[in-house]
């Protein structure tokens, strides 16, 4: 294994981890299909503001599974070239 692999393997464990955790202590927000379907009353501006713990949550979580999408293409497309 290379120091590429290895490194990547460790920021995808990292992120997976991370992900799996703040999914687990979100706190949800509708009512399953009900409220995809009728949609919710709550406004997004009003519930998720800038500051609170939520939406600081909402934004580490986007933010690592973006890392981890990307270091997971990465790790492929340079596996295929190399390999």
């Amino acid at each position: 294994m290379t120091a590429v692999n290895i490194i990547s393997g460790i920021i995808l464990v990292i992120a997976s981890v991370l992900i799996i955790l703040l999914v687990l202590f979100s706190d949800t927000r509708n009512s399953g299909l009900n409220s995809a379907i009728g949609g919710s009353t709550d406004s997004f501006f009003g519930k998720n503001g800038g500051n609170t713990r939520e939406a600081k949550m909402d934004r580490i979580t986007k933010i690592s599974v973006i890392v981890f999408f990307v270091v997971a293409l990465v790790v492929n497309v340079v596996s295929a070239y190399l390999g």
